[in-house]
């Protein structure tokens, strides 16, 4: 399947928070999020793992054929004001599930991430 790459950007996430009800700061602030550790603003994790499934969906060329997709956050998506590249890449196997890799700035962001199939 072709890799394809999506701009993650502040604007995004505030949308993201809007519709998931996620309102944590560490989202959306970067002053809250640096002083709780972090880099800088972070994508909510379940907003990458969105990525994953709309890239699969739109991979397919069909929607509804994902029966589960699931994953390890492993690494957080840093959001800089700018904003920041996620590339989305899979393989299908014959078993009916699509292995996909997700990385930002050369890191992979989830780990064992996999889609099952329906039918």
């Amino acid at each position: 399947m072709e890799p394809r790459t999506f701009r993650v950007t502040r604007e995004a996430l505030v949308a993201y928070a809007a519709a998931s009800g996620d309102h944590n700061p560490i989202h959306q602030d970067e002053d809250v999020a640096v002083a709780v550790g972090l880099p800088g603003v972070i994508a909510h994790g379940m907003y990458t793992l969105a990525l994953a499934a709309r890239y699969v969906d739109e991979s397919l060329g069909e929607t509804g054929r994902i029966a589960t997709i699931g994953a390890k956050f492993t690494k957080p998506v840093v959001v800089p004001v700018e904003g920041v590249d996620v590339v989305v890449a899979g393989t299908q196997k014959d078993d009916g599930t699509i292995a996909v890799t997700v990385t930002c700035e050369g890191v992979s962001v989830l780990g064992r991430c996999q889609a099952t199939l329906r039918g």
